[in-house]
This record gives structure tokens, sequence and C-alpha cells, in this order.
């Protein structure tokens, strides 16, 4: 996922894409703990996407908590 549409996701759905992608990615280190996956790199481009969308949603409560004080 590019960093343009993960800006462009509401918060909501940034909360719901972060619980999506945890939950890909916890499926995906299971089923290489049982058998090697195809693309084993698929695993860290689902923790780089992951990380990308926690540092969206951590800049916005940050940007909100400055926009409050």
């Amino acid at each position: 996922m590019k960093n343009e549409a993960i800006r462009a996701l509401s918060l909501d759905d940034l909360r719901t894409q972060i619980k999506t992608e945890q939950t890909n990615g916890q499926q995906m280190r299971f089923a290489h703990a049982i058998s090697p996956l195809e693309n084993p790199g698929r695993l860290k481009a689902n923790r780089k996407t992951v990380a990308r969308l926690q540092t969206e949603l951590s800049r916005r409560n940050n940007e909100q908590a400055s926009n409050q004080a």
C-alpha cells in the first residue's frame, strides 16, 4: 500500500486496515511455519505496510493533540 493511499484513508478505515494487515501477517507467518511460502518477501512487505499504517495513525493522533493544546 502506497503512502498516498494511506493518507487518503479516514481514521476508522486506517484502524480497520491495521487490524486486517496484522491478521494477514499472522496467518502468513503461521502458514510459513508449516510449509515455506512461495514468496517469503511478502512477510517483510506486510511488516512494512503495518508500520506505515501505524506511523500515519500516530501522526494523526499527534496532530490532533497539538491542535487541541
